[in-house]
């Protein structure tokens, strides 16, 4: 049994090699919490089971996204409070990038990205979290959840590592770390207007979702070292990525960043039963 959950590390395991094999295989899965019961240090768990064998197979860490911060990320999925999940260097992209061709079920949403200065380890003040930036960056986070039709508990979502699957690193933007809750961003799908918002709508300002994230990590005795990414949440609704498309978003002062899809991407097949 691990504290507060359910479950233990054989279980987690044997759940997590049952995701990495559903995204092998490009097939999607019906929410495990439709099977058995799922708390959140069981769905943390599985995640980091996850993550350990992506970082057996080469990967590297290279930072954390956050999910759901805002109150449109929330309500568009039904879930009440935010998330973590781990960033690696294979999820990162350049602006302008193809998305990758293994991506299941695709969306995109616009992102405050804060890269490291200093590193970010315990029960930190929103003054050190400022101190310790580099510069914010305007990106865009490809999610890919595994699950069906985005159907899923917050337990599922977190156990699928919040649905991380690339990042689309943008142009540093032009405002100290302090200013940030004052950047707008617009979201564009095929040059139409999809959504509007502000960095606020990240916990109300992205440094306070950079202190929530290093909470939780000090909680698993972990911390932020200097380089490494966070996103700090979706600005806006995800909006789906189908073939051909290309999604941009434009920040404040013109900072740009986009992300296209080829237009003959395979679509993933849905399993017939669960695990």
């Amino acid at each position: 049994m691990t504290a507060g959950g359910r479950h233990d590390e054989a279980w987690a395991a044997h759940r997590a090699a049952w995701l990495l094999d559903a995204r092998r295989r490009r097939t999607l899965l019906d929410p495990l919490s439709d099977r058995e019961p799922l708390e959140p240090k069981d769905a943390y768990l599985i995640q980091s089971k996850v993550n350990e064998a992506r970082l057996l197979a080469g990967d590297l860490p290279v930072g954390f996204k956050l999910g759901y911060t805002s109150k449109p990320m929330r309500e568009q999925m039904g879930v009440t409070a935010p998330n973590y999940g781990l960033l690696t260097d294979r999820m990162l992209l350049s602006n302008d990038s193809v998305a990758g061709s293994f991506l299941l079920q695709p969306r995109v949403e616009p992102e405050v990205g804060l890269v490291l200065g200093k590193p970010l380890v315990g029960l930190i003040t929103r003054h050190e979290a400022l101190g310790a930036v580099k510069y914010a960056a305007a990106c865009l986070e490809v999610v890919d959840s595994v699950w069906a039709d985005y159907r899923f508990t917050a337990e599922d979502n977190t156990a699928d590592g919040s649905s991380a699957a690339q990042v689309v690193i943008g142009p540093p933007l032009p405002v100290l770390p302090r200013d940030l809750v004052h950047t707008g961003v617009v979201l564009y799908r095929n040059g139409a207007v999809l959504g509007t918002s502000a960095a606020a709508a990240a916990s109300g300002n992205p440094i306070d979702s950079l202190v929530w994230l290093v909470h939780q990590l000090h909680e698993e005795g972990i911390g932020l070292e200097p380089g490494m990414l966070v996103i700090t949440g979706g600005l806006t609704s995800a909006v789906e990525l189908a073939p051909g498309d290309v999604v941009e978003a434009e920040f404040q002062s013109r900072c740009r960043v986009g992300v296209r899809r080829l237009p003959h991407t395979s679509n993933a097949s849905r399993a017939a039963t669960t695990n």
